[in-house]
């Protein structure tokens, strides 16, 4: 610990969010995302459990059921979201991701095995990145420009590498309302940031098993925390950032749960209901328009 700097600053040196309006008179937005670890979820801070095959179960899931109820769900609802993936997700079921494709997603990066991004193993958080890299462009012909941390975690020198890499916005930070740009470490800009609200990570509220025991949400309070986050934000012109896992989320009554409040946000009538490229191709676009006074 002697060598860590904890002296009293703020630790994301991004400068605020600034207030870009939102396309077509709409007041706020809503980005509709998914982590699909398939069994990454399981294996990637705990390698032993390539052979714990009920435990990893929870994650084959998403290829046989969930991701494709998902897609049936967004193509009748018309919405456009982004799919977060990992690599060894890509490479073990290639068709999956080819199906997100054709439905007309966007797929985004999400590491190589979905471990945890450690500050004192750069090299493997590297070869994380790489090799995730790798994947969806060898398996789907995909360079993805968008990046959600495995597990939530990031740090400064993983940051700037990822933008090294082309990766123009990141999903993971939980500090604003608002899309911002990242300011890295040498002060040079970083990737778009589109911010987290920890209220839509299903995970939290739909998944329990052995390995991770705790009470299941019912319907009803999930339903209402999510309506009523979403009117928050919407109020005050933010971005309701979902984490949703398709191994959750594509669970029969979780299914219908997001069905109901897809619905209700598209009802709003001037929610902008898209994916994470579209968000950021939209910051930058302003931020020119700033910088050009």
């Amino acid at each position: 610990m002697a060598d860590l700097d904890l002296s009293p600053r703020p630790l994301n040196l991004a400068d605020p969010a600034p207030e870009y309006p939102w396309p077509d008179g709409n007041k706020s937005a809503l980005f509709v995302g998914f982590d699909v670890d398939a069994e990454t979820a399981w294996l990637g801070n705990n390698l032993s459990h390539v052979e714990r095959l009920v435990t990893v179960s929870h994650g084959g899931y998403e290829a046989r059921v969930g991701v494709p109820k998902l897609l049936e769900l967004l193509a009748s609802l018309e919405i456009q979201a982004t799919f977060f993936i990992p690599g060894w997700t890509v490479a073990a079921y290639p068709q999956m991701g080819e199906a997100i494709l054709r439905g007309g997603h966007e797929i985004g990066h999400h590491g190589y095995l979905h471990k945890l991004p450690d500050p004192g193993k750069l090299d493997e958080a590297i070869e994380e990145i790489d090799k995730g890299l790798d994947a969806l462009k060898s398996v789907l012909g995909v360079e993805p420009v968008g990046y959600r941390a495995p597990s939530g975690e990031n740090f400064a020198a993983l940051l700037h590498y990822l933008h090294q890499r082309g990766i123009t916005y990141s999903s993971s930070w939980r500090d604003d309302i608002r899309p911002y740009r990242h300011r890295l470490s040498d002060g040079s800009a970083g990737p778009v940031e589109i911010p987290v609200n920890y209220a839509f990570d299903d995970w939290t509220f739909g998944l329990s098993s052995r390995v991770s025991p705790r009470a299941l949400f019912g319907r009803e309070p999930v339903l209402d925390l999510w309506k009523d986050e979403l009117a928050g934000t919407h109020a005050w012109g933010g971005v309701t950032t979902m984490v949703l896992h398709p191994q959750v989320s594509g669970r029969p009554m979780r299914w219908h749960l997001l069905q109901e409040f897809l619905i209700h946000a598209g009802e709003q009538g001037d929610i902008w209901i898209t994916n994470g490229q579209k968000i950021a191709r939209h910051f930058e676009a302003h931020e020119a328009l700033a910088a050009k006074g």
